[in-house]
Parts: C-alpha cells; structure tokens; sequence
C-alpha cells in the first residue's frame, strides 16, 4: 500500500501530523506493507533564504495581526506539540526558504535516508534552530544522517532535484491540496491536518481492504457458516469494503 505525504519542513503541524501518523501506523496490522513516499510542498515559495525578522513579525505582516498576538499563537502550537513529544522553539527558529532542504530531500531518497532526513530537518528547524536555507547548514544535516558532504555540497550548488520539487508541487495543484500536510493513501484515501492516530488506523484500515477484497467461500447449498464445500462445489465470494458499507 502507497501513502504519499505532502509536507514542508517549516510547517508546524506537518512535524506533529508525523508523529500522529506514525503512531496510527503503529496500530495498523500490515504497517511492514506500507510504502510512504514524501512529497514536497513549499508553503511560501517566494520566501527570502536570509531574512531580518523573526517569525513573529513575519507572520504578523501576513496575517495583517499584531507581534503580541502572533506569538501567542505560537505558544499555542508549541504546547500542542509538547503533548506529541516536540519541542519548538520559535523565540529563536530562523525562518527561511526551504526549497534546497526539499531538493536534499530527494537527493536522499536514492540512499533510503529520507525519513531519517525529514526527521533531523525538523528537529533543526523547530528544536535546535538552525538555519535550514543554508547550504553549510544542510551539508552538515546530511552528513548527520550518512550522507557524503563533497557529493552533497555539489548537488546544492546545482539545479539537481528542482524539477523533482516542481512535480510534487504540480500534483499537490492538480489535487487541490491547499495545506499541509496532507496524506493521500492508495491515491483515492486523504487525510489534510494534523489528526488523530485513530483517523489514521481507520483509513488505512480501509485503504487495505479496498487493495485486498475478503474472499469467503460458500457451498452451492449457501453454507456459509462452516465455510466448507460439503457438496463438492463452491462459490467464491468477493465482499468489498464499499459494497459491505452499502449493506450494513
């Protein structure tokens, strides 16, 4: 089963909808089935790498809201994420463009370092504040995870993996995904925000069962109870998750 997961790496809920995720996976049965393929979504493209503000001002000029208020906001999203085990820093993130951490993201993908990637780029956002948009800053992360620096510092400094982030966004578009993160499971299931683990179990619970119908054998008699073909013939049953909703 495939779930692809949109996300940006200075998106606040996308960090905790992980952890939610991750704990619903945990309840899910065939979670060594799973395939989860991370997709990049910028939530500000247009956002400068080096900026003179922090993110109480920032946000307080998008929102057209006061400095006070922002960070009140933010206090908010902190201690929702303590409840998660998170630990944001906002009084010293340094916000910044995250379209290079998206192209080392796929960069990473090629040596199954994405998710231990993804991991430690939050961390160096929201926990340890570290400047994310910078080249230094990511060589340094990828080194952390096993990836080689000279390889890493050369794909940076190029256009590698641009268009890879551009194709994510396109889909993210044609979807009409207009946050994240954003969980799109088997492409027909999706789940947008941070919810609970138990949205999580339920829908992979039913993305499985659509991917693998029951299938009940009954005896041309209609026995159904032993399951059994005491007269030699069977019938075999395909009972669907929709068609089993429809009846019950």
């Amino acid at each position: 089963m495939k779930i692809e997961v949109w996300t940006d790496i200075v998106c606040p809920y996308c960090y905790i909808g992980k952890r939610k995720f991750e704990e619903g996976l945990k309840k899910f049965e065939h979670r060594d089935s799973v395939e989860i393929v991370y997709r990049s979504f910028e939530l500000d493209p247009h956002m400068a790498v080096h900026i003179n503000d922090d993110i109480y001002g920032l946000s307080a000029k998008k929102f057209g809201s006061t400095r006070a208020h922002m960070k009140a906001v933010h206090d908010d999203i902190s201690k929702r994420a303590e409840l998660d085990g998170l630990t944001f820093n906002y009084d010293t993130a340094i916000h910044t463009n995250t379209f290079s951490a998206h192209r080392l993201l796929h960069y990473s993908a090629q040596f199954g370092k994405t998710n231990e990637l993804l991991e430690r780029l939050y961390k160096a956002y929201f926990t340890d504040s570290l400047h994310i948009g910078d080249a230094n800053t990511l060589v340094m992360i990828a080194v952390e995870v096993g990836l080689d620096a000279a390889e890493t510092a050369a794909m940076l400094d190029s256009e590698q993996y641009a268009a890879e982030v551009r194709a994510d966004e396109l889909k993210a578009q044609k979807l009409g995904v207009r946050g994240v993160p954003y969980f799109l499971m088997n492409g027909k299931y999706a789940i947008s925000g941070a919810q609970t683990k138990e949205v999580f179990v339920e829908a992979l619970e039913k993305a499985w069962a659509e991917e693998h119908p029951v299938v009940q054998f009954r005896s041309a008699a209609g026995d159904t109870e032993e399951l059994a073909c005491l007269d030699g013939s069977c019938a075999v049953e395909h009972q669907e998750l929709n068609k089993r909703k429809e009846e019950g």
